[in-house]
């Protein structure tokens, strides 16, 4: 079964390639049509996937990551919209040059050709994963979880259809309907066909894939997201900033999940921030100092510094100096997003050079490490790796390159 969809992909690739912009646009506009058309009834199959995910206990950050609303899918649509608003990176030369023998050497922008998503509890990278990969030329094979599959199959569905409506290969997405675990391991061996694979999802499932994996990974990592609050912060911005970052959506990776305090400001911070978030009905866990300034906050543990809680429980560090909050901050940091709210400029440029995550932010809140946000359109997931992407993944993630040589009949 694996080897079949492999060989279909691979072939769905071949054509892709050969599309021009306007025909990969077009295909895109019909694919948002027609998601926001059936919305309804993808809608009835993931109220079987949240029916059973309640069933299973799973928790309020996860569930609110499986829910598909009607505005989800406006958002999803719109996504699409701005994806097919963005140039085309397939076919751009990124450069050409004479060598002395007369040969013309240039660097073309291609496909990778087929690409694998493994994910969990998240149909909206069902869309995301597709939209940029068709926008690049490539095919899409999809893995996501149990927990996820009727809404799965149903999404995929409609963009087949939508594909097919106008004379596309309806092979540009496939699904992997089975749920068993061996396949998902089998599907990470699947080299021969998968030219580059994306987990997107948990620590356990990104780590799976990365040590059981013969295909080239992107690690999506997870998001031990902090924020700094410097010892000159505008108490102001820093506590809506602090309440956008953590309860806009508990359950994304963008969402701060730990708090960083300079000393000289806690008297006045902890107290502010403690009861913002206790009436956010969010448990804080600090340490001793922190615990000092407010009775809303429990002991942490040094596993609390590290966690990505997707829930309503954020840690809190009270720091001597800016050296020990980014000591402290890369320690603990997933690499992911961090921010510092500070009116001094010259810590601001320290914190952006010195702390070593994906996305690192001033007076802003972590949220908005998100491809939309940025920009892109939507996004295939965010790398918290060095090769050869990092960050919000869009377009240009998806591509790799290739020379072209002009000769007059050169030999060497």
């Amino acid at each position: 079964m694996l080897n079949q969809l492999g060989m279909a992909a691979k072939k769905a690739a071949s054509s892709l390639a050969k599309l021009t912009q306007t025909e990969k646009n077009n295909a895109l506009l019909a694919v948002a049509d027609a998601l926001v058309a059936n919305a309804d009834s993808i809608i009835q199959a993931n109220d079987i996937d949240m029916k059973n995910a309640i069933a299973n206990n799973m928790s309020e950050g996860l569930l609110d990551r499986l829910r598909l609303t009607k505005e989800r899918f406006d958002d999803m649509a719109e996504g699409i919209r701005q994806i097919v608003s963005l140039d085309d990176p397939i076919g751009e030369v990124l450069s050409m040059k004479q060598r002395p023998n007369g040969l013309i050497i240039g660097q073309k922008r291609v496909p990778m050709g087929v690409i694998g998503f493994i994910y969990e509890s998240r149909p909206n990278v069902t869309v995301d994963g597709f939209s940029l990969c068709f926008k690049t030329s490539n095919a899409v094979i999809l893995r996501g979880g149990s927990d996820c599959i009727h809404s799965n199959i149903a999404l995929v569905k409609v963009i087949k259809q939508a594909l097919a409506s106008v004379n596309v290969t309806p092979d540009a997405i496939s699904l992997i309907e089975n749920t068993d675990r061996e396949i998902a391991r089998q599907f990470m061996k699947l080299n021969k066909y998968v030219d580059l694979l994306i987990p997107r999802g948990g620590a356990g499932l990104i780590r799976t894939v990365v040590e059981n994996a013969t295909i080239p990974v992107i690690e999506t990592g997870t998001g031990n997201c902090h924020i700094f609050i410097n010892k000159d912060a505008n108490l102001d911005m820093a506590l809506p900033i602090i309440e956008n970052a953590k309860f806009q959506r508990l359950g994304v990776c963008n969402a701060c999940e730990s708090l960083v305090i300079h000393k000289d400001i806690a008297d006045r911070a902890v107290p502010l921030i403690a009861k913002m978030l206790h009436e956010n009905d969010c448990e804080i866990r600090g340490d001793e100092q922190a615990q000092a300034l407010s009775s809303y906050i429990n002991a942490a543990t040094e596993e609390d510094y590290g966690t990505e809680y997707l829930a309503k429980i954020i840690s809190a560090k009270i720091v001597d100096s800016i050296d020990e909050a980014i000591e402290h901050i890369n320690k603990y940091s997933t690499g992911h997003s961090e921010a510092i709210i500070t009116d001094s400029y010259a810590d601001a440029q320290r914190f952006l050079n010195e702390v070593d995550s994906a996305c690192v932010y001033v007076n802003a809140s972590t949220r908005f490490t998100d491809g939309f946000e940025f920009g892109f359109g939507a996004e295939i997931g965010i790398s918290t790796q060095k090769l050869h992407a990092r960050g919000p993944m869009g377009l240009l993630a998806l591509t790799s390159t290739k020379y072209i040589i002009y000769g007059q009949g050169q030999t060497r």
